[in-house]
């Protein structure tokens, strides 16, 4: 069996994922030697089923939205099922994109360890929290992971969501790090091996639409912040008053997410129609013909 990238995704993210995919076959050089595969929130119906309901994250409770801008998230612990508990797979969040060649993360001597990835930044990596957005998985070790099962616990409050997707319920030795390049934070450097547009409010492709994810709301570290995020959504509605996404501060970021999206549109990957679709349903920007428009070839 080939060795696979998942990508995980819903339809607010899929211009991401589908850009995310061509970028790891563009920028390898055994591009025939892996599989790339989506992994969508609409072929799992368990994720739709518990709409409305609310779930254990950060030690408080909140309703599950299936439309959330993150509702893919509890998929990146889908892919050791998908490999029949056998194989070396790395799973990304649809905005991560390949600068460098994800076959040496593929390919890596895992050296014992069931998950390799980065820490966390700021107070999360304190507490010894893990970056889940990007990992390198030895499927044989991880026969726990049962996501269905997992995923309905958070309702029984069984399972924290923080928790799970900061991997602090594996067992202690079985994860390994790797060197942040593989999942950089918003940094594009010459050292970058995967870009990682985690700043959800930067994102190059969102900007200037409305808001439409939902802040933390725990109680602890910034209290009065999230104390306000928990009333404002009660009282006036999951997103007022969040206001619109910002440019991301990076130029560079901008221009190579969309060189790669201009490559994708050169070659049928994704179509005119498809972005003008996406526009209406303010899940691209809606000046994102424009920009493709002024932003230069990517180099070779």
């Amino acid at each position: 069996m080939k060795p696979k990238v998942f990508i995980h995704t819903n339809d607010k993210q899929i211009v991401g994922a589908l850009v995310s995919e061509y970028s790891m076959r563009r920028n390898s050089k055994h591009a025939d030697a892996f599989d790339v595969r989506l992994i969508r929130t609409e072929d799992y119906p368990f994720l739709r089923a518990r709409e409305g309901q609310e779930y254990l994250r950060d030690g408080v409770t909140r309703p599950w939205h299936y439309d959330d801008l993150q509702s893919f998230t509890p998929l990146r612990f889908m892919p050791p099922e998908l490999m029949g508990y056998s194989g070396q797979a790395v799973v990304v969040d649809p905005d991560v994109f390949a600068v460098g060649d994800v076959y040496e993360l593929l390919t890596r001597d895992m050296q014992g360890a069931a998950v390799m990835c980065r820490q966390r930044s700021g107070s999360k990596q304190k507490r010894g929290f893990m970056a889940s957005s990007v990992m390198l998985l030895d499927s044989a070790k991880l026969t726990h992971w049962k996501v269905e099962q997992q995923f309905n616990e958070m309702f029984e409050m069984k399972r924290d969501y923080a928790l799970w997707i900061c991997l602090q319920y594996e067992a202690p030795g079985s994860v390994k790090l790797f060197e942040n390049e593989w999942n950089d934070f918003d940094r594009l450097t010459p050292e970058t091996k995967l870009i990682h547009n985690t700043k959800r409010k930067t994102q190059p492709w969102k900007t200037g639409l409305p808001v439409d994810f939902m802040p933390p709301e725990k109680p602890s570290g910034l209290a009065p912040l999230g104390w306000v995020n928990r009333v404002r959504r009660r009282v006036f509605g999951d997103y007022t008053f969040l206001g619109h996404y910002k440019p991301h501060p990076d130029p560079k970021q901008e221009q190579f997410f969309f060189g790669l999206l201009r490559e994708c549109l050169e070659r049928g990957i994704v179509t005119e129609e498809m972005i003008r679709d996406e526009m209406r349903e303010n899940h691209v920007r809606h000046d994102a013909l424009e920009v493709l428009e002024r932003t230069p070839p990517l180099a070779a």
